[in-house]
C-alpha cells in the first residue's frame, strides 16, 4: 500500500472542501429526501403517476417500450434500497442503458449507491468503471460500499486511487477510508489520514471528530480517542455516544460514567444508543444503583419501549446477582428478538464461569440450557453469538450430549467455519474430556487463531497427552503463529505432565528472550508442578526463590500435596506455615492444611487452623457434584439420598467397593471439613459416599454399557474416591471423565491422566 504523503505530496487541496447536493442525497442517508411517485413519475408516454406503485412502475420499466425522463428513476431506485433488491436494481439498470439514460451522471451515480448499498459490489464497480466521468460522489459512494461490505481494504485502495488521480476528498470520503482505517485496525494508515485532516483544517469538523475518536478506540490508543473527542467543537450525540463506547471497549468504565455526567451537564439529550452504551458501563463496573436511575431517566424520555435498553438493563440485572429481576424482564418481554435471547444466555454463561459458589453456577449454567432449548423451540435461529455462548456452557457443565447437539445445529446453520464457534466447540470438547472430538473440530477448523491454537494444546496437556501437544505447538510455530503467555502456559503444562525437565527449561527460555514474555505467577507453577510431580521436592522450593514475585495460595498448595505425596512432612509444615501466611479465604485449602496435620497427629496446629476458619466464618466445604445426561442436569451431595434411584445407587456403590477390595482398593478415611471442633481426630469419616461417587453411581445406572461418564465437581476430589473410581473403570471398562476444581481426571482402564497426583483431600 503506498504512503499517504508520497501520494499527496503535490496535491492542493482547498480549505473549503466542495459539497455537494447531490453527494448528500445520496451517501449520508438510506433514506433520501422523500421524492414522491407523484411528483416524478413524469414521462413522454403520459403515465398516469398516482396509479403507480413501485411494482408497477417496475413493469413498465421491464417493458421497456416506454420512454420516461431521468427522474422517474430516482424514486424507484430508492426503493430498491428500502427492499435491498439488487434484482430489481438490474431491471431498472437495464432500462437504463436502453434509453441512453446512462450518460447521465446523477442517475448513474444513483445506481452505483443502489448497488453498493444492496451489497452487491461488483456490479458497483461496473457501473463506476463505466462512467461517462466521475466525481468525488462516484468515489466516495464506492468506498463506502467497499467499507459497508467488510471490505474496508479495498476502500483504502480506492482512495489511494482517487488522490492520484488528483480528485480533492471531501470530508465524506475522508470519513469513509477512516472507517476503512478502524475495520482494519490500521492506526499507522488512520494516523496519515489524521495528519491530512489538520493540514487542511477540517479537525473542528464534528463528523471528522466522531470519526477519528471510533477509530483511535477500536485501535486502541483510548487517550487518543479522548483528544479527538475533546478537539470537537460541536459536539452532537454520536460525538458523546463514541467516547461512551470508547471508554467501555477500553476498560474505562469510570470515565465513561463521568463523561455521561459532562454531557448531561451540558444539556446533552442522550438517544437509545447512548444510554444503551451508558448501560454496558454500569455492567462492567456491576453499577447496579446508577443503572437503575439510568433505566428510569430511559423511560422519561420515552425509550420505555426500547429493545435494546430492556436487554441492556436485563443483562446489568444478571452481571449484578439479581437473576430473579433480569429473568422477571424477560419473561415479561412479548417478542424476544434474538439479540435478547443471546443477552439472556451470555448473562447466565458469565454468572457461571465468575461465580465461586458452585450450587449457583450450576443453576445458572442449567437455566442458560434450558432458555436455549425454548429459543431452539421457538424455531428462531441461532447465530453465532448464540452458539459461542451456549458451548461455553456446556463446558463448565461437562454436558458432552448437548454439546454434540449444538455442534449439529451449527453445521446445519452455517456457522460452524467461524472462527469464534470453531474455537469455542474445540474448547468444549476439551472441557468435556473428549480429546479426539476435539482434535476434529480442530482439523476442520477453515481458520485457526491463536485462541485455538492455545486452546487445542492445553487440551492435550490436561488429557496427559504430551507428546501431541508440544507436537502442535511446533505446528503453529512452523505455521507462522506468533505465540502468547496463555499457549506457553500450555506447553509448560504439557512437559510438567511428562516430566520433561530439559524440555520445559528450554520452552521457558525461548519464551523470555525469543517471544520477549514476561513469565507469569502460572508459568512458575507449571515448573514447579514438574518437580514436584517427579519428587524434586528441594529443586522445587529453589526454583521459588527465583521468582520475581511472591508464590502464591495455589504454588503453596501444590507443594504441600507433593510433600504429602512424597512424604516429606518436614517441607510440607515448612509450605504450610508459608500458606497460613498469606491468611487464605478459600474453605478447600483450609481443608488441606487440616488433613495434613490430622493425619500427622499435630493437634496443636488444628486447633489453629480451625480458630482461624471461625475468625474468616468459614463454614463446611460445598461438595457437590453433577452429571449431565440428555437435556437434564443432575446434582449430588454427600450422603445424598433425595434422587428417586438413591436405592439403586448405594447398592450399587456397596457391590463395586466390595468388588474393588478383592482386587486390591484400601478405603481410605476421609475429612469432613465443619465449623466445629468437637472431635479430636478433626471429624475424619468413613463415609464412601462423598459426591462424586454418588454422581459416577448414577451414570453407570443411567447410560448405556461402553458409553462414557462425565462429572463434574465442586471441589478437589477426595482420595479415597480417586483410588475408588479408578477401579472401578477398570471393571465397568468405562470411561469417567471427572472435573473437580484443580484438573481434569480421565479415568481408563485403572489409570488417570493426572498421573495420581493433585491437591486431592
Amino acid at each position: 500500500m503506498a504512503s499517504l504523503p508520497c501520494v499527496t505530496r503535490n496535491l492542493k487541496l482547498e480549505h473549503e472542501f466542495r459539497k455537494s447536493s447531490t453527494y448528500n442525497s445520496i451517501s449520508t442517508d438510506n433514506k433520501t429526501t422523500s421524492i414522491s411517485y407523484q411528483r416524478n413519475f413524469t414521462s413522454k408516454a403520459n403515465l398516469e403517476p398516482k396509479s403507480l406503485d413501485f411494482r408497477e412502475a417496475i413493469s413498465i420499466l421491464k417493458e421497456g417500450s416506454r420512454d420516461v425522463e431521468s427522474g422517474f428513476y430516482v424514486p424507484v431506485l430508492q426503493e430498491c434500497i428500502d427492499r435491498n433488491s439488487v434484482s430489481d436494481a438490474q431491471i431498472i439498470h437495464t432500462h437504463i442503458v436502453k434509453t441512453g439514460a446512462h450518460t447521465d451522471l446523477f442517475v448513474m451515480s444513483f445506481l452505483l449507491n443502489v448497488y453498493a448499498k444492496c451489497g452487491s459490489m461488483e456490479y458497483a464497480v461496473n457501473v463506476f468503471e463505466n462512467l461517462p466521468r466521475r466525481n468525488i460522489v462516484n468515489w466516495t459512494a464506492l468506498m463506502t460500499g467497499y467499507v459497508q461490505n467488510s471490505q474496508p481494504e479495498l476502500a483504502i485502495q480506492v482512495f489511494l486511487e482517487l488522490l492520484e488521480a488528483g480528485v480533492y476528498p471531501t470530508n465524506y470520503t475522508l470519513g469513509a477510508v477512516i472507517n476503512a482505517c478502524s475495520s482494519l485496525f490500521s492506526i499507522k494508515f488512520g494516523r496519515q489520514i489524521h495528519g491530512y485532516i489538520i493540514k487542511y483544517q477540517i479537525e473542528s469538523d464534528t463528523s471528522m471528530g466522531n470519526a477519528l475518536c471510533s477509530l483511535y478506540s477500536k485501535c486502541g490508543s483510548f487517550e487518543c480517542a479522548v483528544k479527538s473527542f475533546r478537539r470537537i467543537p460541536e459536539k452532537n450525540v454520536i460525538s458523546w455516544t463514541t467516547v461512551l463506547s470508547a471508554c467501555g471497549d477500553n476498560g474505562q468504565p469510570e470515565k465513561g460514567l463521568n463523561f455521561f455526567a459532562e454531557m448531561l451537564m451540558e444539556d446533552g439529550e442522550p438517544n437509545e444508543f447512548t444510554l444503551t452504551s451508558v448501560l454496558s458501563l454500569c455492567c462492567l463496573m456491576h453499577a447496579l444503583g446508577f443503572g437503575e436511575q439510568v433505566h428510569s431517566y430511559s423511560i422519561k424520555l420515552g425509550y420505555d419501549a426500547s429493545v435494546s435498553i430492556k436487554n441492556s438493563i436485563m443483562y446489568l440485572y444478571l452481571r449484578s446477582g439479581r437473576v430473579d429481576e433480569a429473568r422477571r424482564l424477560f419473561d415479561a418481554m412479548g417478542t424476544i428478538s434474538l439479540v435478547t435471547w443471546n443477552a439472556i444466555i451470555a448473562g447466565y454463561s458469565q454468572i457461571m464461569g465468575s461465580e465461586k459458589d458452585y450450587l449457583k453456577a450450576h443453576h445458572s449454567g442449567a437455566e442458560a440450557l434450558q432458555i436455549y432449548l425454548k429459543l431452539h423451540r421457538s424455531r428462531m435461529k441461532p447465530d453465532l453469538f448464540t452458539f459461542s455462548s451456549i458451548l461455553t456452557v456446556c463446558s463448565g457443565l461437562v454436558a458432552l450430549d448437548q454439546g454434540e447437539q449444538i455442534h449439529a445445529q451449527t453445521i446445519k446453520s452455517g456457522f460452524l467455519s467461524d472462527v469464534v464457534v470453531g474455537s469455542a466447540l474445540v474448547n468444549m470438547y476439551y472441557k468435556c474430556g473428549s480429546a479426539e472430538k476435539a482434535t476434529k473440530a480442530f482439523v476442520e477448523m477453515p481458520t485457526r487463531t491463536l485462541i485455538s491454537w492455545s486452546s487445542m494444546i492445553t487440551g492435550f496437556a490436561q488429557h496427559g497427552r504430551c507428546v501431541e501437544a508440544l507436537q502442535l505447538f511446533e505446528d503453529m510455530i512452523i505455521t507462522g503463529v506468533k505465540p502468547n503467555k496463555v499457549t506457553f502456559i500450555g506447553v509448560l503444562s504439557a512437559c510438567s505432565h511428562a516430566g520433561m525437565v530439559d524440555e520445559a527449561l528450554n520452552y521457558f527460555e525461548m519464551m523470555k528472550k525469543k517471544y520477549k514474555i514476561k513469565p507469569v505467577v502460572d508459568h512458575y507453577a507449571c515448573l514447579i508442578d514438574m518437580y514436584v510431580r517427579l519428587g524434586k521436592l528441594q529443586e522445587a522450593f529453589d526454583f521459588i526463590e527465583k521468582m520475581d514475585f511472591e508464590p502464591n495460595e495455589f504454588i503453596w498448595s501444590m507443594l504441600i500435596a507433593g510433600c504429602r505425596s512424597h512424604g516429606n512432612m518436614e517441607l510440607g509444615f515448612y509450605a504450610a506455615e508459608r500458606l497460613l501466611q498469606l491468611k487464605p479465604k478459600d474453605c478447600e485449602t483450609y481443608a488441606l492444611l487440616l488433613s495434613m496435620y490430622i493425619s500427622a497427629g499435630k493437634w496443636k496446629d488444628v486447633t489453629k487452623v480451625r480458630k482461624m476458619m471461625k475468625d474468616k466464618k468459614l463454614g463446611s466445604l460445598q461438595d457437590w457434584s453433577s452429571i449431565s445426561i440428555k437435556d437434564k442436569v443432575y446434582s449430588f451431595k454427600p450422603d445424598d439420598k433425595s434422587h428417586n434411584r438413591s436405592v439403586e445407587m448405594y447398592r450399587l456403590l456397596e457391590d463395586l467397593v466390595e468388588r474393588a477390595k478383592s482386587l486390591g482398593y484400601v478405603s481410605e478415611r476421609s475429612l469432613d471439613v465443619v465449623d466445629e471442633d468437637d472431635n479430636d481426630d478433626g471429624n475424619l469419616s468413613s463415609t464412601i459416599h462423598h459426591s462424586e461417587k454418588l454422581a459416577v453411581a448414577f451414570g453407570l445406572l443411567s447410560t448405556c454399557q461402553g458409553s462414557s461418564i462425565r462429572v463434574i465437581k465442586s471441589i478437589s476430589m477426595y482420595r479415597d474416591s480417586h483410588s475408588l473410581i479408578k477401579y472401578i473403570s477398570a471393571m465397568t471398562g468405562r470411561e469417567i471423565i471427572l472435573r473437580d476444581s484443580k484438573r481434569l481426571h480421565q479415568f481408563n482402564d485403572g489409570q488417570c491422566s493426572c498421573g495420581d497426583f493433585g491437591s486431592l483431600l
